[in-house]
């Protein structure tokens, strides 16, 4: 069987990697969805910092449209950067920095930058747009090439490194073996990012009503709890922090989980709206709580791809089951 050309990726200098490091980055998956688009609603939530980079990602199929649409490469890269061009993508990409930044605040203190890269063998291959402002923030427009959308978004990681990953909840969610074989994207790339996802959902009547935590007593939970504080109080919402127990005599342990959490967050000057105990399974009661939150957060605690797939998740049964946003924290 004849393989794909090989990619051609420039490797990213040391310098600039590191630069990356020390910077909060987040990667926006954007197909045109309502929940893609919810999705940068809270990218702009999350990062309205001058320390935080936004990164909008579209990925296409290898030579979409170019072969059969009697296109020149060469006019379709320019008209693509002038936003001039309905390529598939495109305009999902423009109207994303529409909702990031104001149009007429994209002017003298944002310098652009374009770059191109020759990719798979395809006459359009990935293009950037890069608009940095003098303040330190960084927005990038993406349009990406790969086999399949969810190879792409994961390949994109890997030229990052990124901090979260954001994308739209898909229709379905399939859980258990089935996974593996009938996954949409959102789902694969949830299953197998190394850093920590959302996957958003409408927020209507949600909006304002804080964070949900979810607290196991694991040092991985503690965490979860810790950083979704920060984040939390960096977007000017209350947070809450639920621990269920499996059985009533349970509820002791689970109390004293919360006391150590609210303790280790007055110690940061984090302050906690509410502590809340439930009794029963993990993923109903906390599907059934988080219905009056706009962001869930859980701790995804299983590392290894293999453990996740052979061992029954909370944190993944609950992106799938909620009805609310959910942010899987790695």
């Amino acid at each position: 069987m004849i393989g794909l050309p090989k990619r051609q990726i420039d490797e990213e200098p040391d310098e600039l990697r590191e630069q990356r490091r020390n910077r909060f980055r987040i990667l926006v998956c954007v197909d045109g969805s309502d929940e893609s688009y919810e999705g940068i609603r809270y990218a702009a939530q999350i990062g309205s910092s001058k320390d935080c980079d936004i990164i909008l990602l579209y990925v296409r199929p290898i030579d979409q449209g170019l072969r059969t649409g009697g296109l020149q490469v060469r006019v379709a890269r320019q008209n693509m950067l002038e936003w001039g061009l309905e390529l598939p993508g495109i305009q999902y990409l423009k109207r994303g920095m529409e909702m990031l930044v104001e149009q007429d605040r994209v002017g003298e203190e944002w310098n652009m930058v374009s770059t191109h890269t020759d990719v798979w063998g395809d006459p359009l291959g990935d293009n950037k747009i890069e608009y940095r402002h003098e303040g330190g923030r960084t927005i990038v427009l993406k349009l990406k090439t790969a086999p399949d959308p969810a190879s792409g978004i994961l390949d994109q990681y890997e030229l990052g490194p990124y901090n979260l990953i954001i994308m739209g909840a898909p229709n379905k969610w399939y859980g258990g073996l089935t996974s593996q074989w009938y996954a949409g994207v959102a789902q694969k790339v949830a299953f197998l990012a190394p850093c920590s996802v959302m996957i958003a959902r409408e927020i209507v009547g949600k909006i304002g009503h804080g964070h949900l935590v979810c607290l196991d007593g694991s040092s991985q939970s503690f965490e979860a709890v810790r950083r979704d504080a920060v984040l939390a109080h960096h977007c000017g919402v209350a947070l809450s922090i639920l621990s269920v127990a499996k059985t009533h005599a349970d509820e002791a342990q689970a109390a004293e989980h919360l006391r150590d959490a609210k303790g280790m967050l007055a110690e940061m000057g984090l302050k906690v709206k509410e502590t809340m105990i439930r009794v029963g399974d993990p993923v109903e009661q906390i599907v059934d709580v988080g219905s009056d939150y706009s962001v869930v957060a859980v701790s995804g605690a299983e590392k290894s791809r293999f453990r996740r797939m052979v061992k029954k998740s909370v944190a993944f049964s609950v992106m799938g089951s909620s009805e609310t946003t959910v942010l899987n924290i790695r």
